[in-house]
């Protein structure tokens, strides 16, 4: 009896990873699908389209900016080879670095977008300093602001942040961004490196299939061509 409850309560806190890392995915759906929602407020679409990989992490909390903690936990996804369709996600945490993109809101909603190839080998690897070992830069906001801004020329990532419904381009330099193993072996069965879930074709685990679904109906490399075309 008493080995039946110790075994029990070890299952309790993997259960409790399991349930954190599939709310976590719902949040992070429903942070993209609202910012999405609202073009002239949002990501310009055709930055999207270009994107190579896209960072969401939602729920950034205040407190943890102030004492310098952890400043939250979120997912990356990546095109998949052929350009159409996005991986199965990897986890995030994202730490350190200024507080100066605070909001003034008791959370923070985060979205980056990885524009080149070298920001993904920086993504890809286990740790790196935004600004210092990966260029980053306040991405523009609403259907228009490409044309208004070569951030995108130069950059290798952009971001945005999220708190109290506003929705702005936001500098995050200095703060380290690392995958989670831990998460990842939550979300997978075992400590899988992010680089081994994005480049290849794991499939995707059912607490994440809304928020894939949801970067494949807004952003497939159709779209970007499509764009394209239509814009010479």
């Amino acid at each position: 009896m008493k080995i039946i409850l110790i075994a029990a309560l070890a299952v309790v806190p993997l259960l409790a990873k399991d349930n954190g890392s599939a709310n976590r995915l719902s949040e992070a759906a429903t942070v993209f699908s609202e910012v999405m929602a609202t073009p002239d407020k949002g990501i310009p679409q055709d930055l999207l389209a270009k994107a190579h990989c896209i960072v969401i992490v939602p729920g950034l909390k205040t407190a943890a900016f102030v004492v310098g903690g952890k400043y939250g936990k979120g997912y990356v996804s990546c095109r998949k080879h052929n350009g159409v369709g996005w991986s199965a996600p990897g986890t995030v945490r994202i730490e350190g670095g200024s507080v100066g993109f605070q909001i003034g809101g008791s959370e923070t909603d985060l979205i980056m977008l990885v524009m080149n190839q070298g920001g993904v080998e920086k993504l890809l690897s286990d740790k790196f300093t935004l600004g210092a070992e990966g260029s980053v830069a306040a991405g523009p906001v609403g259907r228009t602001a490409t044309a208004q801004t070569d951030a995108e020329m130069h950059a290798e990532i952009l971001s945005w942040s999220r708190s109290q419904g506003l929705f702005a381009g936001v500098a995050l330099e200095g703060a380290t961004l690392r995958q989670d193993l831990d998460d990842n072996a939550a979300l997978y069965g075992r400590k899988l490196q992010n680089r081994a879930i994005l480049t290849t074709r794991l499939r995707v685990p059912a607490a994440a299939r809304k928020l894939i679904a949801l970067l494949d109906k807004s952003s497939a490399r159709e779209t970007a061509s499509t764009s394209s075309g239509s814009g010479r």
